[in-house]
């Protein structure tokens, strides 16, 4: 949970109702995909002021993103019209967007890892010299000076892809100042940020609406709405539910607008806490012997001197749930990388019921038995040309194969099952909120509901292990307290779980054991008893503090 420190309050500011304070005004916008009823968008009308923070919630699937795609000129509305500074425009593409000062820090970062941040901020606009020869020196200078302005942390000449998530989000947002932009839009820019991390951003986001800056927020993280935002302007199933005065509505209200027609405070509060009553009792698990283990893992690129991984030993019994928390950059990402047979260990063993599977990649693994949920959903998860039916059996294809041909019928009831038990809503649903087939491709679904199909896939699959990193990243509260149940239901059912998380909130709420990792190596471990030290001992663990 991400609280303000004492003493540190970000108080929402009074605007006057001025339409001419409005640097955007989104009028009667509609979204209607090709193939769909359902109108992604309904009707929307939205206005959004100079220097302000507007927070865009709602559950996964309720349009926010599509929303704000529109304005960035990344799609293109059904009906409606957008002005900008009382200007109406056309907003047709990407380009169009910039040049009218839109720009957009998506949740999947658009950086080049093998390039330099400095590279990475002015690239596309790179400074000349003699009008064709790029200046390095003059880019590199560019890029300090809009770090240093903003008190980043970020140096310019070190390569995106050693950065830490928090940095890379500097990085993206340097970008979009480098170009200019007055209208800044952030999609879940949190999901995989730190407590600190976040409350960094959040001051550099307050420093940038004092200084006119119009920035809007989407989210579905209640009190971070509350920390942050001026306004907020709440989705719910592609129409506006409306929008309040951060300073005149608390988390329980939003949650019930969030979730039902004229949702009630009463409501929102079971919503919003329902949960977390239950997830202090635990059941015992079992101690039989370790279904996975890693026996002194060190994982060492070619040419690195400090090794990704450094003599990391764990096991996994059945029916527990190791949870490992950290620091984005600290290995967390590797350890993924090492159970999904991405990278293997320069020395040590990885067992699977004392086999060592070192050494195999990611279909034989599959074979022995993974299950797998990455953090990376849309590159490794999925197959996003694809329709939500063929992931849904991407790893079963025997199962639904007949002479060579596919059984689609099979397929078509297998993966329809699926669906509405996980409740993946798309551009195609229908009232239910389910998807209505599972012919869309997979690249339509929103973040949410994407995440949905991957977890659904590899439960349905699980045989006795399951790696779940980030599971429920861009989750709204319904959708991930779904996801915890059923993370709970596995450990029931004897799965050995390794649940990989930069959200302590999450490792605490599940994890019957936690590891913290800092800078490739176990930095202490414990068990989950629920004690209020707990967390500020992990805290202190994750900073290199042990």
């Amino acid at each position: 949970m991400i609280s303000a420190p004492a003493g540190w309050i970000f108080p929402s500011r009074p605007f006057e109702q001025s339409v001419s304070d409005y640097a955007v005004e989104l009028r009667g916008i509609s979204k209607i995909y090709p193939g769909s009823e359902k109108k992604a968008n309904n009707n929307i009308h939205l206005g959004i002021r100079e220097g302000e923070i507007l927070c865009v919630a709602g559950e996964n699937g309720a349009g926010k993103t599509t929303l704000m795609k529109i304005l960035a000129g990344l799609d293109r509305p059904t009906a409606g019209e957008i002005y900008i500074h009382q200007k109406k425009v056309n907003i047709d593409s990407p380009l169009t967007a910039k040049k009218l000062g839109i720009g957009m820090v998506h949740q999947h970062f658009m950086l080049f890892p093998e390039y330099t941040a400095a590279e990475n901020i002015v690239m596309g606009l790179e400074p000349r010299k003699w009008g064709i020869f790029c200046d390095i020196a003059k880019a590199r200078a560019a890029a300090e000076r809009l770090i240093n302005s903003h008190h980043f942390s970020i140096e310019p000449d070190r390569p995106v892809g050693g950065l830490g998530t928090g940095e890379m989000q500097q990085v993206e947002i340097c970008r979009i100042l480098y170009r200019n932009a007055d209208i800044i839009i952030f999609d879940e820019p949190t999901s995989m940020l730190t407590e600190q991390e976040t409350l960094s951003l959040f001051k550099t986001l307050k420093a940038l609406a004092l200084a006119g800056k119009t920035l809007v927020l989407i989210t579905h993280k209640l009190r971070e709405i509350k920390l942050i935002s001026d306004r907020v302007a709440v989705l719910r199933r592609g129409e506006l539910a409306g929008i309040r005065d951060t300073a005149d509505i608390d988390e329980y209200e939003i949650s019930g607008m969030m979730t039902a027609p004229g949702g009630s405070k009463e409501n929102g509060m079971r919503h919003f806490n329902g949960r977390d009553a239950r997830l202090r009792e635990k059941p015992a698990f079992s101690c039989a012997g370790p279904i996975i283990a890693f026996d002194a893992v060190t994982v060492l690129r070619r040419a690195q001197e400090r090794p990704l991984l450094d003599r990391v030993s764990f096991a996994v019994t059945a029916g527990e749930i190791l949870g490992f928390a950290g620091v984005g950059g600290n290995g967390l990402g590797v350890l993924e990388a090492a159970l999904g047979g991405f990278l293997h260990p320069a020395s040590g063993k990885i067992l699977h019921r004392d086999r060592d599977i070192s050494r195999l990649n990611i279909r034989r693994l599959r074979r022995q038995g993974l299950a797998y949920v990455p953090a990376d959903r849309l590159r490794v998860g999925s197959a996003l040309a694809a329709t939500v039916d063929e992931n849904m059996m991407i790893d079963r294809r025997g199962e639904f194969t007949r002479l060579s041909f596919l059984k689609r019928r099979a397929i078509r009831d297998f993966a329809g099952a699926l669906i509405r038990r996980y409740r993946i809503a798309g551009t195609g649903s229908g009232e239910s909120g389910a998807l209505s087939s599972g012919e869309e491709n997979a690249a339509s679904l929103s973040g949410g509901n994407l995440q949905k199909l991957i977890l659904a896939r590899e439960i349905e699959q699980l045989r006795d292990y399951i790696v779940l990193s980030e599971p429920t990243w861009g989750l709204d509260i319904a959708a991930r307290d779904f996801v915890w149940e059923e993370i709970e239901g596995l450990r029931e059912k004897g799965a050995a779980v390794i649940l990989i998380s930069t959200n302590l909130d999450e490792i605490l709420a599940l994890a019957d054991r936690i590891m913290v990792m800092y800078r490739g190596r176990i930095a202490g471990e414990l068990s989950n008893t629920g004690a209020p030290e707990t967390k500020e001992k992990i805290g202190a663990w994750m900073q290199g503090l042990f």
